[in-house]
């Protein structure tokens, strides 16, 4: 979920700005990224890719302050304090005041852009500017406040809070949020990415346990602070410096809390829920693995011949083209600072559900136990590293690429060497790394709709 204020009088420039900058680095998209990374005396890292072609900046500065951090009698806590950080900042330093109106318009009035984002590990805040030096300046300076100052009004909250409850109490209607929860829960049990949020909990959450999580979670000396755009390094320091000024400095940097890893699952597991409905939801997976491993090209690769790379996968093959059993099938991982899910997800008819399960779970079982063929390794190969450029087609894709290498310390050269060492992977890579993180028995499966007893055939 993502906030981003409004922004008016100079739009037109800064989305043709935009524009300019795809250009020119669709052209040198095979050319290197260098990324330049330093740490301030407090203990912020920054990092910075200079692209002097058009006068924008791009800034994302990042916490160690998602929803992992929720206590578990307060899911959702993260989220709620994300929501109400565009909502007003405090009068400070001789500052008056700003209410969410006055704060939206204040971003229109600079024509930059200004989000608040929280995630399952970070709760981040984003900026897009031109670099003329009295715009810039300006929008460094109304980020730093609302970054340091938010207000967070009680009336407000009330408000957001019963917009949450309404948004809780339709999305019980949605099958689709229904086996997401489920899932969740299944797979991570008790770990913090498990954690569902209700009414309850939400109704134990005052302004008081949003300030303090705040104050806790956003201090100066943990951010990871990156950018892309016509600045050098030392304007860009100067930028970090200005944005982090308001925020606690080292005297409030203690170290956070651990959080445990994700347990593995010790046995197979069904959960059947039923729901009337004109097609059955279905998940299948387990945790998965943390970013940093080793075997993550593998996996990366692996999972597109299995079922990432949409009509081109053996679960499309097998399920949706020779037995019609759904429209789409997919599967993915979802790495991080801790091992996110593994999942196999699929639609189809109620009457047909038992057979998709069947089929899912053996094209699942055989790829780990087997591994791709030379064939589908060279054309995923082809396709993955034939589009990459695409992933770095603009300031918006590289800035996100840039804070991922900066959020999971991935090395500088991350980008430069992609290529090379997605190429390097085999067949018999991909076939070990997935016997490591995979075990198809010892997988949890979700099923949402009608006729909730019919039991998939090869099940325990």
């Amino acid at each position: 979920m993502t906030i981003a204020t409004t922004y008016r009088a100079k739009r037109p420039l800064i989305l043709w700005a935009a524009g300019f900058v795809c250009l020119c680095l669709q052209a040198t998209a095979g050319a290197a990224i260098p990324i330049q990374q330093w740490t301030q005396p407090g203990g912020a890292q920054v990092y910075l890719v200079e692209s002097p072609a058009i006068a924008m900046l791009d800034v994302q500065v990042d916490f160690d302050a998602g929803t992992r951090r929720d206590p578990a009698a307060q899911a959702g806590l993260a989220s709620m304090t994300m929501t109400m950080l565009d909502k007003g900042l405090e009068a400070k330093n001789g500052e008056p005041a700003m209410d969410e109106n006055a704060l939206s318009e204040a971003w229109a009035d600079l024509g930059a852009q200004f989000g608040v984002s929280a995630t399952g590990e970070r709760l981040g805040f984003s900026l897009r500017s031109l670099t003329d030096p009295e715009l810039l300046d300006k929008a460094v300076a109304l980020a730093a406040r609302q970054i340091a100052e938010p207000s967070f009004p009680g009336a407000i909250w009330q408000r957001e809070r019963e917009r949450m409850v309404a948004s809780l109490k339709e999305s019980y209607t949605r099958p689709g949020s229904i086996i997401a929860r489920a899932y969740a829960k299944a797979v991570y049990g008790t770990h913090p990415y498990g954690y569902e949020v209700t009414e309850a909990t939400l109704a134990r959450i005052s302004i008081a346990d949003m300030r303090a999580f705040y104050s806790a979670g956003v201090v100066a000396c943990r951010a990871r602070v990156s950018m892309v755009g016509a600045v050098t390094r030392a304007q860009a320091e100067g930028i970090a410096n200005v944005m982090l000024s308001r925020l606690p400095g080292p005297e409030a940097c203690t170290p956070l809390p651990a959080i445990a890893p994700v347990p593995a699952l010790a046995e197979s597991k069904e959960v059947r829920i039923p729901f009337e409905s004109a097609q059955t939801h279905v998940y299948i997976g387990q945790p998965g693995y943390p970013r940093q491993d080793p075997d993550h090209f593998a996996l990366n690769l692996g999972n597109y011949i299995l079922g990432g790379g949409g009509f081109v996968s053996r679960l499309t093959d097998e399920v949706r083209e020779k037995r019609g059993l759904t429209y789409s099938v997919y599967s993915g991982f979802a790495p991080g600072l801790d091992a996110g899910a593994f999942r196999v997800g699929f639609q189809t008819r109620p009457d047909q559900a038992a057979e998709a399960v069947k089929v899912a779970r053996e094209v699942l079982a055989k790829f780990v136990a087997e591994g791709p063929t030379q064939n589908e390794l060279k054309a995923a190969k082809d396709n993955l590293i034939g589009g990459f450029p695409l992933l770095l087609d603009s300031n918006r894709k590289l800035i996100g690429n840039v804070a991922n290498i900066a959020w999971n310390d991935l090395p500088l050269d991350y980008l430069d060497t992609w290529t090379a060492r997605m190429n390097a992977v085999t067949a018999a890579d991909i076939k070990a790394a997935f016997a490591r993180k995979l075990q198809p028995d010892r997988m949890v499966t979700v099923v949402v709709g009608s006729d909730p007893q019919a039991k998939p055939q090869g099940s325990k």
